[in-house]
């Protein structure tokens, strides 16, 4: 029988880092898509860039974690976690490898980031999004997340298109 395992795990470990990548280029090159046409993917030099950019340091204790989804073993989807204020957290990279899609990783993972955010003590969860990411939009809606203001400047995110908020 096939398991989901959901733990902790560094920012800048070998699993955490081979999702943030397959996380980051899924979204990059579903955007060159939207924008450019079927065909465009993101260059690979603006990949590794943007990739190496983003340290997920804001994902480390005290004020965040990262968690990794393992479909039998398999690091399969990630979600983080980091507080904003002391009463809202945000959530981060969730995210599930497209072949492990449908496997009920949403059903495991949404619940374990929340777990974690309410140990870190919020009371509230928020993140963003784009529009074009239908699973996502489906998976926080699925999960009692309903459109809210924008809470960021689009500083944190300049892609972000909708907000999402959910009493914890």
């Amino acid at each position: 029988m096939t398991t989901w395992t959901i733990a902790p795990e560094d920012v800048d470990s070998a699993d955490a880092a081979a999702l943030w990548a397959a996380y980051y280029t899924e979204v990059s090159d579903r955007w060159f898509e939207r924008e450019y046409g079927p065909g465009h993917s993101t260059p690979a030099d603006e990949l590794e860039r943007e990739i190496a950019a983003e340290t997920g340091a804001d994902l480390a204790p005290p004020n965040g974690a990262l968690l990794i989804a393992r479909y039998d073993g398999e690091a399969a989807g990630c979600a983080g976690v980091r507080l904003i204020d002391v009463r809202t957290a945000e959530l981060k990279r969730v995210f599930v490898r497209k072949e492990m899609r449908g496997k009920g990783a949403g059903r495991v993972l949404i619940p374990a980031v929340e777990d974690v955010a309410r140990a870190l003590g919020a009371e509230r969860a928020v993140l963003d999004t784009r529009l074009d990411l239908i699973e996502a939009r489906t998976l926080y809606s699925r999960h009692g997340y309903r459109e809210i203001p924008a809470y960021n400047d689009g500083e944190d995110n300049p892609y972000a298109e909708i907000w999402y908020g959910k009493d914890l």
